[in-house]
């Protein structure tokens, strides 16, 4: 890969006519004059590098859908040199391949020359492909994903405890001990349990996401002893230590994780022939969500986008995201930065297409968000100063793009809905039970005026307001409030009491039963259930169907004449077991998803559970193996599905239907009327802060430390997106133990108001306001209300649009 590309530079590829003799519209034209300006530079791209900064509701998934239909018709792709498709879930996934497929249908064109993935399956599928090259067979290794408390971060703690005795020793001591011998063992059970695994989570994934190994790590700890006066406990050589336990651990068990398939693709593409196979397969590489991916990633990906036959030019890669909707950085690797810079650098070079235009939201929702934005990049430096913090520009918690109403004669129906009430409606009532009477009442009131379908949601911060939510809706009168919204027949639904629930596992478990053993009568009915529960068969006498398996399925010439119904029953079934014949057995699971006409969300669950079960049956690939684990993870009901359909129809977004969900899993959702309350300085932005059981230690965490430590030297090197694996500089500044506390606090303070704005820009028609005068220090004990100040950003909004103020009992 060429050290450094200039972005300016583009492959251009021959013009396609668009236009057919006979002047009446093409399709094609069809599909750009349905596009927004900044969907067309999307639509338009002919080669080279691309940045695109798309706004909340800005249709980045239409556009990006069009586009990719566009260039796979322009540049006449198929299955030997196609464009690959990268978001950053399964759910995303499963969506954008529905709306490339539409677009291709609209072009009359096969639904062939892409491919989409999650980042972790394209990396599977290289690193697979070539186990010799990449280290990785799943056949004999397992594939984990260890959070704190996994096995494989408790074997590593336990393990650098045994080694490093006299470190160990020092950590218990803290900042000050007095020997006694209780207070040792309570400091031992909180270093186990806690803050060594937790350092060890956050080191591990940090540095491996980042391609960094652990001789990288142990070249910054000691570059940081002579540079951080102020380390007295050495916290990054305690994290080599860590990480290298981990990794031995893993070899040992022969398990990987995650990063370790990324790590395992680009070792394939460090091979030049190899890596030239796949650059002559992959045409360009369109990324979503590109504010949430991790250095390594960009890594991999332009490594595939760069043209095999001419590794000067800038690599085909367009790159989609909002780095102002950037909400994972504080608890995962993706870090928004780097997706800023290259954003900066598209940008220098003309290369950035800005989709500014918005038509999800009502004008008076859109100017609260462009407040919001605005006021927290001029309150967020002076915020900083008491925590005695510097802050550059490109830290700002957000980039200065305002979204902008679409403009008149837009081609998308239904943009910039009008306002329902005042579109903005602000309050504080006197705690939070009078809240959610006052939520409860005004939906009502709004589903009552309305025969239009419309749909609300309820956004909190943490599932154990949504918790209390759901309480007091069940049970209005055991809080003293009138809540009619059961009366009035109005459905709740809990995301969090409710999303680790699936029905694909069972179904396709039942249909898979039934192709291993057709002429049992068990088997056969639970199938035709499943069938006539899908609407795939009509409704009929199941029991009499199954009564006799083989003369329903292979009747005889004296067989009685079976009706339309069970003749479609019958076919239906017969495809299945022809299936079983035809294709391998692997790919049964794919094949019935898309017979029982999933949908997006469903059809990601049973990728997701595809590959699950792929993993568990690597070594023996059997149908009694896959049954095997199927009845496990059913019976368990182990298995959580995947939110993948973002249409108004979904589960989440379902009209008439009041959803409870937080901010972190609303993004990417929309509804008519959206209720965020509870929004209190304490929550949101809140404060970086210690467990007490740990402050023996310091007013830090070893963790956040290492963190900002590590991002610290990642930011400061140079030509960062061309920088190999295993090229790093340790001599980067380092900052000090207490420079980079105050940087974790910055960072979280950033990411909350990014929270709040996400949760914000998810309204359409209404966007409802509170702040309780009366709230809880701590959302485990909320009967223990006390007087709480509001969020910062709620007490601006109240007091620049006083107009939005409402009063509620």
């Amino acid at each position: 890969m060429p050290q450094n590309s200039d972005l300016s530079e583009t492959r251009t590829t021959p013009e396609v006519t668009a236009t057919p003799d006979n002047g009446r519209e093409s399709p094609w034209e069809r599909i750009r004059r349905g596009l927004r300006p900044g969907q067309r530079q999307m639509a338009d791209w002919q080669g080279g590098s691309l940045a695109v900064s798309a706004v909340p509701g800005a249709g980045k998934s239409k556009g990006m859908a069009d586009a990719a239909a566009l260039t796979i018709a322009r540049s006449q792709l198929n299955h030997r040199r196609q464009l690959v498709v990268v978001t950053f879930t399964r759910s995303a996934a499963a969506n954008i391949k529905v709306r490339i497929r539409q677009a291709l249908e609209t072009l009359g064109l096969p639904a062939y020359g892409f491919n989409v993935n999650t980042l972790h399956g394209l990396a599977l599928n290289i690193a697979t492909q070539h186990p010799e090259q990449s280290g990785l067979s799943l056949e004999e290794a397992t594939l984990i994903a260890p959070n704190q408390s996994h096995r494989a971060i408790a074997h590593c703690v336990e393990r650098w405890i045994a080694e490093h005795p006299y470190r160990y020793q020092q950590l218990i001591e803290g900042q000050s001990f007095d020997g006694e011998e209780t207070e040792r063992l309570r400091r031992q059970s909180v270093l186990r349990t806690d803050v060594l695994p937790a350092l060890a989570h956050t080191v591990i994934h940090e540095s491996k996401s980042s391609g960094l190994l652990p001789e990288d790590l142990l070249a910054l700890a000691e570059a940081s002893q002579t540079r951080v006066p102020d380390d007295d406990y050495e916290i990054l050589a305690i994290a080599v230590g860590l990480y290298r336990e981990y990794q031995q651990f893993l070899r040992s068990r022969q398990l990987i994780d995650y990063d370790d398939m990324i790590l395992a693709a680009l070792r394939v593409l460090r091979e030049p022939s190899t890596c030239q196979i796949w650059q002559e397969r992959v045409y360009a590489v369109f990324e979503d969500e590109a504010q949430d991916s991790s250095p390594l990633q960009s890594q991999l990906l332009e490594l595939l986008a760069t043209d095999a036959n001419n590794r000067d030019a800038p690599p085909n890669l367009i790159r989609v995201g909002d780095p102002n909707q950037a909400i994972n950085s504080t608890f995962t690797p993706a870090d928004p930065i780097y997706f800023r810079r290259f954003c900066q650098h598209c940008e220098s070079r003309g290369l950035l297409a800005t989709m500014d235009r918005a038509g999800r939201s009502s004008p008076m929702i859109i100017e609260a968000a462009n407040f919001t934005l605005d006021w927290v990049n001029e309150h967020y430096p002076r915020a900083l100063q008491g925590l005695g913090t510097a802050i550059v520009e490109e830290a700002l918690p957000f980039r200065a793009q305002h979204i902008h109403p679409v403009d008149p004669g837009d081609p998308q129906k239904g943009a910039n809905p009008a306002p329902t009430g005042l579109g903005l409606e602000l309050c504080a009532p006197r705690d939070i039970y009078a809240t959610v009477g006052a939520i409860a009442r005004r939906i009502v009131e709004l589903f009552s005026h309305t025969s239009e379908p419309r749909s609300a949601a309820i956004l909190v911060r943490e599932n154990r307001q949504g918790r209390l939510i759901q309480e007091i809706f069940s049970n209005p009168k055991a809080y003293g409030l009138d809540c009619e919204l059961l009366d009035r027949g109005i459905p709740v639904y809990d995301v969090a009491a409710n999303e680790r629930l699936s029905h694909v596992p069972g179904e396709i478990l039942a249909l898979l039963n039934f192709i291993d053993r057709p002429h049992s009568p068990q088997y056969l009915k639970e199938a035709l259930r499943v069938l006539v529960k899908r609407q795939r068969i009509q409704a009929q006498d199941l029991d009499r169907l199954a009564s006799r398996p083989e003369q329903f399925l292979y009747p005889g010439p004296l067989a009685p004449t079976q009706s339309p119904s069970e003749l479609d029953a019958r076919g239906f079934c017969t495809r299945l077991l022809d299936a079983r014949i035809a294709l391998p057995i692997y790919q049964l699971i794919s094949f019935i998803a898309v017979e029982l006409d999933y949908n997006p969300s469903e059809l990601a669950t049973a990728d997701k559970l595809g590959e699950r079960v792929s993993r568990q049956t690597a070594r023996s690939r059997s149908m009694a193996s896959i049954l095997e684990v199927l009845n496990e993870i059913v019976a368990s009901e182990s298995f959580e599905g995947v939110d993948a359909d973002r249409d108004t129809e979904s589960i989440y977004t379902r009209s008439g239907q009041v959803t409870i969900v937080t901010m972190h899993k609303a993004k990417g959702l929309d509804w008519d009327y959206v209720f965020i309350p509870f929004l209190h300085e304490n929550t949101i932005p809140g404060q970086s802060w210690v467990p007490p059981q740990a402050q023996f230690l310091g007013e830090f965490t070893l963790s956040e430390v290492a963190r900002a430590q590590i991002r610290a030297s990642l930011h400061g090197q140079k030509q960062f997106y061309s920088r190999r694996l295993g090229d790093f500089d340790p001599t980067t500044a380092i900052p000090s133990v207490r420079e980079s506390w105050q940087q974790a606090a910055a960072l979280k303070m950033a990411e909350e108001y990014r929270l709040l704005y996400v949760a914000m820009t998810r309204a359409r028609r209404l966007l409802w306001m509170s702040a309780a005068v009366q709230a809880p220090f701590t959302w485990s004990k909320p009967e223990n209300l006390q007087q709480q100040k509001p969020c910062p950003v709620f007490a601006a909004l109240a007091k620049h649009f006083p107009e939005s103020v409402v009063t509620v009992d």
